[in-house]
């Protein structure tokens, strides 16, 4: 279990790596795609919750999935305010249950907020360090001031960072062990995320073990196309999974069932 305090939640047992479920909420208020009742949204995402709680998960992370085309860095007010509110109907409805923010594409800053005001325990970073070609531009990294930030407001707020991030290419020619070392060592990111080219694809074992051995202890989780099976016999620090679970577009609960069952049968 790791000893960063912000991480334990989300890390109960030593000998099993965590899991982590993925809320996407639909289009909020702003969004081209809103459909007008931020009151089916909170339906919606509470029934995902409810899943991901009562399915045995360790935890979840809550994106504002559906508001695409994302903005690159800083989202507007009537964004965060709809995020906020669907968070704080999840936090009551499944009191003590570990929970982070993202938002997307890479408002750090907000999510950091989010988190202090709801008592989230983490929050994802898409590019914490470095910079990466995006489909919304260059996305720079901005660990200097998200960092200060959470020192400023005391917050016991873990981050975790994705080492480049899916739907992206980092800027360079950096070495990817070399690119995790400086996300932890000099971004201070207290878990690092590492996922496939795309929203639910499968991450490459190989650049897994890369990152994983670069950055040891620092706990290493895949961020995308995890399956039962993969679950069941890599050796990650945890699993975040979000499409995987969904049938029809909402999360079920037996196939979050099918993830735990596989972590119960690890070798």
């Amino acid at each position: 279990m790791p000893d960063n305090p912000c991480l334990q939640p989300f890390f109960v047992d030593p000998e099993k790596p965590a899991l982590i479920g993925v809320v996407h909420l639909a289009p909020l208020v702003g969004a081209p795609r809103f459909g007008g009742d931020m009151g089916g949204v909170i339906e919606n995402a509470l029934m995902d919750a409810q899943a991901i709680v009562e399915g045995g998960f360790d935890g979840l992370i809550v994106e504002n999935f559906g508001d695409t085309p994302f903005w690159k860095d800083r989202s507007p007010p009537e964004t965060i305010a709809a995020m906020t509110r669907c968070i704080v109907a999840i936090r009551d409805s499944f009191p003590g249950f570990p929970f982070g923010v993202n938002v997307l594409r890479n408002d750090a800053e907000s999510a950091l907020g989010i988190a202090v005001a709801t008592g989230a325990r983490m929050i994802r970073v898409n590019v914490l360090v470095g910079a990466a070609v995006t489909d919304q531009g260059i996305i720079e990294g901005n660990a200097a001031t998200i960092l200060r930030k959470r020192s400023a407001l005391g917050a016991n707020v873990a981050i975790w960072a994705d080492v480049t991030v899916k739907h992206a290419a980092p800027l360079g020619d950096q070495p990817l062990g070399q690119i995790a070392i400086d996300t932890v060592g000099r971004g201070m990111a207290d878990a690092v995320i590492v996922t496939g080219s795309g929203t639910g694809q499968p991450t490459s074992p190989t650049r897994l073990a890369v990152v994983r051995d670069a950055v040891a202890p620092t706990p290493t989780l895949i961020g995308s196309g995890a399956t039962p099976e993969t679950v069941r016999t890599t050796q990650a620090s945890g699993f975040i999974i979000g499409t995987g679970l969904k049938q029809n577009g909402r999360v079920q609960i037996e196939s979050v069932r099918m993830y735990t069952d596989a972590r119960d049968r690890r070798k």
